[in-house]
């Protein structure tokens, strides 16, 4: 909705009127700011369309998803770099169902921005090694799913590595 920086002044602004309201003897109100300016500063680091983006993708409406995504309209300015990477993965998700090719695009370079979370790291390149497979580059597969299996410490995506290794075999 506000620009990163915007949302860092209005912080900033917020921390500032809550050091008045100390200085003023109103410790309620002080207190009260200086919680309330932690908002802005969790927007800075997590976009709100994104993580709006990311509830609709939980019950499968991808075209909530994409409307959410929708409102960043410039994202290499609106966002920081992590938040570009999820940006890219959103989009490669959505896209994975319908073109590959661009799926693929979006995929790689969420990886090169980054994405915070090893599960997220694991699912773009178990979706890559999809691709990879579906073009016969066995070698690229195979290496994106051995990164994807050191990546999922909690065995979520073990079948489908498992099953995906299966089809390789059969290439």
């Amino acid at each position: 909705m506000f620009h990163r920086n915007i949302k860092l002044i209005i912080a900033g602004l917020i921390i500032i009127t809550g050091i008045w309201q100390f200085t003023e003897s109103n410790i309620g109100n002080g207190i009260f700011l200086i919680l309330l300016s932690a908002f802005p500063i969790f927007l800075y680091f997590k976009n709100e369309f994104i993580l709006l983006a990311f509830l609709k993708l939980r019950k499968q409406d991808f075209e909530g998803a994409k409307k959410w995504l929708a409102y960043i309209k410039n994202p290499e300015t609106a966002l920081v770099q992590k938040q570009q990477g999820y940006f890219n993965y959103l989009h490669g998700i959505m896209l994975s169902q319908t073109n590959i090719n661009q799926a693929e695009k979006y995929f790689k370079k969420a990886i090169e921005l980054g994405l915070s979370m090893d599960m997220d790291l694991a699912v773009a390149k178990l979706n890559l090694a999809g691709v990879a497979m579906t073009r016969r580059r066995k070698l690229e597969a195979t290496t994106l799913l051995n990164e994807a299996k050191k990546l999922d410490k909690q065995n979520m995506l073990k079948e489908q590595i498992v099953m995906m290794k299966e089809q390789m075999k059969k290439i």
